[in-house]
């Protein structure tokens, strides 16, 4: 059985490029009404143009750090569309440093973005959709959330953790109504790279090889779509590699161990 989007409310944050955009698109075409949320309005609106019948479609300026502004955020939403079906957790940084290069703030930076602002935007939204009697959180994670590597101590902690939140929500919330999937991409060929924070918490401001290579927004977001349709709730999307990193660190731990390891990763 696949799942209907038809005229299906959702919300993507971090929406103005990469695989927020690309994500945009695909729920768009599945007959979805997208709200696209990030930092540049001039983005988001550029995002909507694209988007078939962009009339349907909602953007919402947001700093997901922000708390207030995601409760006005959660207001303009219900406010226009008086429901809110599906919530995209998108918005992210990545990392690129070792873990005695990486200074506290960058670590706690990296936490606030990529845990503690999904956590609490989830949590307001929730209030919603548990008097809605129904509801789905998505979260972007990462394969590096599941197996941990080099240059991304600090992404990788906040991305596992980020899942191991998301199943507490599955276990207690399902009666109610309420499903939870988190997917973990590998690597995508978006400015990730470009945007991740270096140790001392700047930009690195260029494009790792991995990702140059990888598998371009769109394909990923399409497999990403496909996947949540059938409503699976744990989704690996990734190379060869990744999806092997992946289903060995669930099967042996100290052998994934021995293979990072020895592994080149930048």
């Amino acid at each position: 059985m696949t799942i209907s989007l038809q005229d299906k409310v959702i919300w993507i944050t971090g929406a103005s490029g990469g695989i927020g955009e690309a994500l945009a698109k695909q729920f768009a075409r599945a007959g979805a009404k997208v709200v696209l949320s990030a930092r540049r309005q001039t983005e988001l609106e550029r995002v909507q143009q694209s988007l078939p019948h962009p009339e349907r479609h909602l953007t919402v300026p947001l700093d997901v750090c922000d708390e207030h502004a995601q409760q006005q955020a959660l207001d303009q939403i219900m406010h226009h569309y008086g429901r809110l079906d599906w919530l995209i957790n998108n918005a992210g940084i990545s990392q690129r440093a070792l873990v005695m290069d990486t200074s506290s703030d960058t670590d706690r930076k990296i936490m606030e973005i990529d845990y503690f602002a999904q956590v609490a935007l989830s949590r307001r939204v929730l209030s919603v959709m548990l008097k809605q009697g129904a509801g789905q959180l998505v979260f972007i994670s990462s394969v590096a959330g599941l197996v941990g590597t080099q240059y991304r101590g600090s992404y990788s902690a906040a991305k596992a953790a980020l899942h191991l939140w998301a199943n507490s929500v599955r276990a207690e919330l399902y009666n109610q109504g309420i499903r939870v999937a988190v997917v973990f991409p590998g690597f995508v060929k978006t400015a990730v790279s470009m945007n991740a924070l270096t140790g001392s918490g700047e930009a690195l401001g260029k494009m790792d090889d991995a990702q140059a290579k990888a598998m371009t927004a769109d394909e990923f977001a399409a497999a990403t779509l496909k996947a949540l349709r059938k409503g699976n709730s744990y989704i690996v999307i990734g190379g060869f590699k990744e999806k092997l990193a992946a289903y060995i660190a669930r099967l042996s731990p100290e052998l994934l161990y021995r293979l990072i390891r020895k592994s080149k990763v930048r």
